[in-house]
């Protein structure tokens, strides 16, 4: 005689999730699902007895924290902790939502304005004429301009390693054709059969802006 498979009874009306519901009407996503911790504390998960409360909102001070979470909710909003460490914890009443919000696309606008420097190659031999190097010299000054920095060098092909000295002399113009704009990070030396130099770009100083004109 057959056993009847009691693995799994389907309830009427279809499939149901164990624990009904999603993760916030008491549910569970899964067994072994990974769980991102929160970034801060919020509402009845903050387990301090008393938390201080500041912003423009409400009077700064200690306050109980069932006192400053009916306080949140009468505001329609959120209590939530921004300095757990602090004793009181420090917290704020706002808008969780519109606080995480804003938080993510500053950050944002933080990446896409964050330019990513780059080395820039300007490549030279011993015998490049004066033509060359003040192109050359041109396409430098404005990858500096940009923030990125620069490697010269000269390149020595058979008998021409005899006229390193000449490179040398060749990388060090250089250096004095982009001092306004570059600064020189080491004396030009020689790796292989090249001779290089690298060069930063200039920061800005604090007082260099432009003088309003009246």
């Amino acid at each position: 005689m057959a056993i009847p498979n009691k693995s799994f009874q389907p309830k009427p009306g279809g499939f149901q999730r164990p624990g009904g519901g999603g993760f916030n009407r008491g549910g569970f996503r899964g067994r072994f699902a990974p769980r991102k911790e929160a970034e801060h504390r919020i509402n009845h998960f903050i387990r301090a007895a008393q938390v201080r409360l500041v912003g423009d909102n409400v009077k700064v001070g200690v306050y109980p924290t069932n006192e400053a979470l009916k306080m949140a909710q009468e505001q329609g909003l959120d209590l939530v902790e921004i300095s757990p460490n602090a004793d009181p914890p420090v917290c704020k009443i706002i808008d969780y939502n519109k606080f995480l919000y804003d938080k993510k696309k500053k950050e944002k606008e933080m990446k896409a304005n964050a330019k990513v420097s780059e080395v820039k190659e300007i490549r030279f031999t011993p015998n490049t004429d004066e033509h060359d190097f003040n192109f050359k010299a041109k396409h430098a000054e404005n990858f500096l301009k940009e923030g990125n920095k620069v490697k010269a060098y000269v390149q020595f092909k058979g008998r021409a390693i005899q006229f390193q000295d000449r490179g040398q002399l060749l990388l060090l113009k250089f250096a004095e054709r982009l001092a306004e704009v570059g600064n020189l990070e080491s004396m030009p030396k020689m790796e292989g059969r090249r001779m290089l130099a690298m060069f930063a770009p200039k920061g800005k100083k604090k007082g260099d802006k432009k003088e309003s004109t009246e």
